[in-house]
């Protein structure tokens, strides 16, 4: 059964409301208007329309993605080739051959990196190996095959990294970073983080 995500909102306590007999000059008045039969919600087109000529309403951004006119396949070759200030613990793992799905020689594992000011994580592949990576705290460079400029990951991000996709990662801050990587490895002998 395939399930599809939900989105929850919560309206918010403090909405500007603009009552239908007021002069379009007067300002906006915050919360319900007691002279107003409208709902907030009649009203969400006007402030909605309003905040987007007023710029406050800021188009989606997708953080941590390369910039669509800055992908191309294998623009970006190899860079650090071994691990330099940067600690790889793993924190659980299952072996999946044990679980339902039967996937032999695959572990499923929870790892820790913490990445030093100037550290870096090699370059590596997930041809193999694919992976979720959420950054925990700070802020880190990933340099991707394919993106032809760096790729900046913040605090609360997460980047899937998955097949076609080879890399390294660089702490440029003065601060350590740390990443969750939840990983399936195959090969047992891949020492790639």
């Amino acid at each position: 059964m395939e399930t599809k995500p939900r989105r929850h909102f919560r309206r918010a306590a403090a909405l500007p409301t603009l009552a239908s007999n007021a002069n379009p000059k007067s300002e906006l008045k915050w919360g319900p208007q007691p002279d107003s039969k409208e709902t907030n919600m009649s009203k969400m087109p006007i402030i909605l329309g309003l905040a987007a000529v007023l710029g406050l309403v800021a188009p989606p951004a997708f953080a941590g993605e390369c910039p669509a006119d800055k992908v191309q396949a294998n623009v970006t070759g190899p860079g650090a080739t071994a691990p330099k200030a940067v600690s790889d613990t793993v924190l659980a793992q299952v072996d999946l051959a044990q679980e339902s799905i039967a996937a032999e020689g695959r572990l499923l594992r929870l790892r820790e990196l913490v990445i030093q000011p100037g550290g870096e994580v090699p370059w590596h592949s997930h041809d193999d190996r694919p992976a979720i990576i959420y950054v925990v705290s700070g802020e880190i460079l990933e340099f991707s095959s394919n993106c032809a400029v760096p790729i900046v990951h913040k605090a609360g991000e997460v980047a899937p990294e998955m097949h076609g996709t080879s890399h390294w990662w660089k702490n440029n801050t003065n601060q350590n970073v740390v990443l969750l990587s939840a990983d399936i490895l195959h090969d047992q002998s891949d020492k790639n983080m």
